[in-house]
């Protein structure tokens, strides 16, 4: 059965930070890339981060760069998502999923339900 977890989202002030999980099954997670996404309202869904199969490529979105930090556990089919100097504009639902391109970012099927983060002034 496929299915995808993601945590660890909530309210933060600016400046913040947050720690994302993403906790797999059935999606052969050692063996893909991984990615974050986020969705804030009104606005498309963008790709934040991704990272290959064996961790020693990550790609960031340029407004996240310094700031967000990609991981992942292939033993526990989990990929993280460290979070620091929070800003407003991270305000959004991030999503987890398989990142075929660490390079364009675009991610394959979207399973789990999100976690929500948002960031105060």
């Amino acid at each position: 059965q496929r299915q995808v977890v993601e945590s660890g989202g909530g309210l933060v002030q600016a400046g913040g930070s947050l720690r994302l999980s993403c906790t797999t099954a059935g999606l052969a997670f050692a063996i893909n890339n991984w990615g974050w996404f986020r969705q804030a309202p009104g606005k498309e869904r963008e790709g934040v981060s991704c990272i290959s199969a064996s961790g020693d490529i990550t790609t960031y979105v340029d407004s996240v760069k310094a700031r967000f930090t990609i991981s992942r556990d292939n033993a526990k089919k989990t990929l993280y998502l460290q979070m620091n100097n929070l800003k407003l504009e991270d305000t959004a639902t991030y999503y987890c999923a398989r990142c075929p391109d660490v390079d364009l970012m675009r991610p394959l099927t979207f399973y789990g339900q999100g976690t929500q983060v948002t960031v105060s002034s």
